[in-house]
């Protein structure tokens, strides 16, 4: 499968991250059977809030990251337009993915291509938001936590920042796994990324493509696992997660 190429790990090596005993803000929470006990697990996606958490998603990322060889010393950004969310089964972390909302403030990957994202920029009606940090256990959650999680912070994005396109800094063996699965294209050609000493692609997804996949694979999940968008969440699920937002809001205002 295409996703193991991106999320395969040593045998043996793979574990999920304990958090601390606090939870972050819940936006979704449900069920999946486990394929080798046969019973049901439940997971949640949470929005990290606390130092703690933050600190379990960087120990998952750099453990995943580290026996790649991209370095074990990443660390989440504390800027107030970064947003950390974290998938938890049965109280670990299993998977992990950032959002930045673009604040004049510079995304990571203007870095390397900052000429491509300021064109994307200079256009009228267009926010974007760069995807960092991404991490996940698939011997541990299935291909359904994935897309909850993704699905999750593409409403967050979009209901709560206008967000219009999405991108991401990928290694070039990665991009498979972003067009097929999520349907990323490139942006730009391949360039030098001095901070990992490697090549890298950006790729870009604009939101409102993300509702014609979700409609042209809805109800496919038993029949193919190419893309991800079969195993997202229904329309009811997705207001429950509105809901949850706006009272967030109202306990945790963004400014």
């Amino acid at each position: 499968m295409i996703i193991d190429e991106l999320l395969e790990h040593p045998a043996g090596r793979e574990e999920a991250t304990k958090p601390a005993s606090e939870r972050g803000f819940l936006l979704y929470d449900g069920v999946f059977t486990d394929k080798k006990s046969r019973s049901e697990r439940k997971f949640e996606i949470q929005l990290a809030l606390t130092q703690a958490q933050r600190n379990a998603a960087e120990d998952l990322i750099n453990r995943m990251y580290s026996w790649r060889g991209y370095g074990s010393e990443h660390r989440l950004s504390d800027a107030n337009n970064c947003f950390t969310f974290i998938a938890v089964v049965d109280g670990e972390v299993v998977g992990t993915l950032s959002l930045t909302v673009d604040m004049n403030t510079g995304f990571a990957a203007d870095n390397t291509f900052e000429d491509v994202l300021n064109a994307v920029r200079a256009k009228p009606g267009i926010q974007i938001c760069e995807l960092t940090k991404f991490a996940f256990c698939p011997s541990v959650a299935p291909m359904h936590v994935l897309a909850s999680l993704f699905h999750t912070i593409f409403i967050f994005g979009t209901q709560r920042f206008a967000c219009t396109d999405l991108f991401i800094e990928v290694n070039p063996r990665h991009i498979r796994f972003y067009q097929i699965l999520l349907g990323f294209s490139s942006a730009g050609k391949l360039r030098p990324n001095a901070a990992v000493g490697a090549p890298s692609q950006l790729m870009r997804l604009r939101v409102s493509d993300i509702g014609k996949y979700i409609s042209a694979h809805a109800g496919l999940s038993e029949t193919t696992a190419r893309s991800l968008y079969p195993y997202f969440l229904t329309a009811a699920q997705e207001l429950m997660i509105c809901e949850r937002m706006a009272l967030l809001d109202r306990q945790w205002p963004f400014d």
